[in-house]
């Protein structure tokens, strides 16, 4: 322990909690917003909530603090809080209006905080002044981000009243429910300040006392990392709502979350003291490689692409001194080696491991079978000074896919179907494990998988994950030659117990599910494209992303292709199709089968690895409100990835769409033969 921790004073907060301004409610009417930001108190009833106007459900992190806003890694971020935030056509709040109208409470409806896990979101809220959150179900990330801020959370609407009238609130109305380990967060104002009181022998982990019992896959591999009571890991078994810290096999962060992660360091823990075994902790810069080839003149002149360079520059030279390995951008061309979740897939998670990442779509690497989770700054920083992280053991949603997929049909389909579901947009899956099996899942190669556990995100579970099979045994031979025994042995036991418990179980027939589209908004707005009532005209096509770049997705985008070159046909003339990879090696492999000529001889934009259009700072994003774009990513957000009109479909999907000019389904050309025939 560093003398720093030591010697630093650290007191609980007060008993009781006074909160004195005003209260912004996120309303689906936008004059209804814009008069609170002119000084207008909203009379609200919270006796009888049907006189009250419509809250905006739904509100992501892209639309708290919008994906080019992120660049400010300080107090600066107090200024734009809901920037993006859309109410009917318009985006109301404006630079500054939430921080000068002295809120301390922000309101809105079902499932805040949803998609990306940047703590810039909460960051600016708190910066704004805004000091409690009140919300009818709130994401994990992003409550967990809240809290480890000192941001307070709520679902009591009853709060309203009591902020208004001025009365103390007992801090205990917001530390009810939680686990042992978030209350002491709360109660102490934040992760790191709890952590500090936990080195310090002030705070200890409850024991974790839990007697035999059949687990299942996820519980296993937590029973396996959780820190035991005499400080070394592992316990026998886990059950859902153990609490504890988890110790990481692999930590990893991109240029979004390292320059604050690093600052929050530095400024706790100084530059000189060396991170908890940097070895097993890697950076990537993967998001804003072709920031500037997209950034509009606008965003530039007021510094936010140089801002970007010092993301860059701040995770590079915190790296080198850490001596933290960087996956960075290429020399020899533009571009960058691949994106974080996609590398460690391919070149780093094993079966059995607990891996965090510091973006949401960290389960991706549940295709190896491993637990891998997003987490916020402040985790991450934390982590670099434990090697743990905070966990609440989840329940787990087992999801069983049987029968045979269409030959049009992928994983891709089969998420979206599943993100349709009422369970799963009501938000009864938030913080869940998504456990997925079944004959259709077995039949899925590892990278297909990961489109399953990458999109748990888009679900808001807590991860996703697939039990390792002869499947992992392959893709860990292929891709990084070990040998299939070590591998075979690394999975002994990693599965579910017959009778293990689960929260709810979803069945589907793979043979009822056909190729599918979200329309634009959001990714759970899933319907069949047959079912589309007219014909939606495209002017873009993106197929890329760690969702979509693998190699068995430019499979897919060849095949497809190399059809449509049969036949004559090439990429429309009224469309551009934009083909990115999501790691070098799968370049390398789409150079290998000869992808990128038929790439190229379709008409097809061939791009670098990188985030890129998927959060809006690459090629592939829309210019204007009225753009169609169809994209194999995994979020369509508003303002996501530009102002346009963003359908999700699967590689297949896009690319037929692409050729044809509007979105269709993908006709194989064996079933068109059978058809003629």
């Amino acid at each position: 322990m560093t003398t720093s921790i030591q010697d630093r004073k650290i007191e609980k907060r007060p008993t009781e909690v006074k909160l004195q301004g005003r209260i912004l409610f996120l309303t689906e009417d936008p004059e209804l917003i814009k008069r609170q930001l002119a000084g207008e108190d909203l009379p609200w009833d919270t006796k009888d909530p049907a006189n009250n106007p419509k809250l905006r459900d739904d509100i992501s992190t892209d639309e708290i603090t919008p994906a080019h806003y992120c660049f400010y890694f300080d107090q600066t971020l107090g200024e734009i809080p809901y920037l993006g935030l859309k109410c009917g056509n318009e985006t109301p709040i404006t630079r500054g209006s939430v921080k000068k109208g002295g809120f301390v409470a922000a309101v809105s409806g079902k499932r805040r905080g949803k998609g990306s896990s940047r703590e810039q979101s909460p960051y600016a809220e708190m910066s704004a002044g805004i000091q409690l959150v009140i919300a009818e179900n709130i994401e994990r990330i992003y409550k967990q981000n809240c809290q480890n801020l000192g941001v307070l959370t709520s679902t009591n609407f009853s709060l309203i009243d009591k902020i208004r009238s001025g009365e103390e609130i007992p801090l205990s109305e917001f530390t009810q429910g939680e686990d042992e380990i978030t209350r002491e967060v709360i109660e102490y104002g934040g992760l790191f300040p709890f952590n500090v009181a936990r080195l310090q022998k002030k705070a200890s982990l409850p024991p974790i006392n839990t007697g035999k019992r059949p687990m299942t896959v996820a519980e296993k591999i937590f029973a396996r990392h959780m820190i035991n009571t005499h400080g070394s890991v592992g316990v026998p078994f886990v059950k859902p709502g153990d609490t504890g810290f988890a110790r990481t096999d692999l930590r990893f962060s991109h240029e979004y979350v390292t320059p604050m992660a690093a600052i929050f360091y530095e400024q706790y823990m100084g530059k000189e003291t060396p991170v908890n075994d940097a070895k097993s902790i890697l950076f990537f810069r993967d998001h804003l490689t072709f920031l500037d080839e997209v950034i509009s003149e606008e965003k530039k002149k007021i510094g936010l692409l140089d801002l970007a360079t010092q993301l860059k520059l701040k995770q590079e030279s915190f790296g080198k001194a850490q001596g933290i390995k960087l996956h960075g951008e290429l020399k020899d061309r533009k571009g960058s080696e691949g994106i974080c979740h996609s590398v460690i897939a391919e070149s780093y998670a094993l079966p059995g491991q607990l891996n965090v990442g510091s973006d949401s779509h960290t389960p991706h690497v549940g295709a190896v079978g491993c637990i891998a989770f997003g987490i916020g700054t402040t985790d991450v920083f934390n982590s670099w000074i434990t090697k743990d992280v905070r966990v609440k053991v989840p329940e787990s949603v087992k999801v069983v896919i049987n029968g045979k997929t269409r030959p049009n049909v992928t994983a891709k389909d089969l998420i979206l179907k599943l993100l349709s579901l009422d369970y799963i947009k009501s938000g009864k899956a938030l913080a869940k494990v998504m456990e997925y099996s079944g004959e259709a899942i077995e039949a899925l190669g590892v990278d297909e998988r990961a489109t399953m556990t990458n999109m748990a995100a888009e679900i808001g579970g807590f991860t996703g994950i697939v039990a390792p099979d002869q499947k992992v045994v392959e893709f860990l031979k292929e891709r990084r030659g070990l040998n299939p025994a070590d591998v075979t042995k690394m999975m002994a036991g990693i599965s579910s117990d017959r009778d293990a418990e689960y929260a709810h179980v979803i069945e589907l027939n793979a043979e009822d599910i056909y190729p599918m589209v979200a329309t634009p908004g959001d990714p759970g707005n899933g319907k069949y494209i047959r079912d589309l009532n007219t014909p939606v005209p495209i002017e873009i096509a993106y197929g890329g992303t760690s969702t979509a770049g693998k190699n068995d997705d430019m499979d897919m985008y060849a095949r497809v292709l190399a059809d449509a070159l049969t036949e004559g046909k090439r990429v429309a003339d009224s469309c551009k199709f934009y083909i990115q990879f999501g790691s070098q090696e799968t370049r390398e492999y789409s150079m290998r089968k000869g992808y990128v000529d038929v790439f190229k001889k379709a008409g097809a934009i061939i791009i670098e690895p990188s985030c890129g259009a998927c959060i809006n700072a690459g090629p592939g994003v829309s210019t204007r409100p009225d753009q169609i774009v169809i994209s194999a990513q995994n979020r369509n957000f508003p303002g996501r990835s530009g102002p346009g009109q963003m359908y999700l479909a699967s590689p297949l999907t896009v690319a037929a769409s692409a050729v044809a000019g509007h979105i269709v389904e993908y006709q194989p050309a064996e079933s068109k033969e059978l058809v003629s025939a």
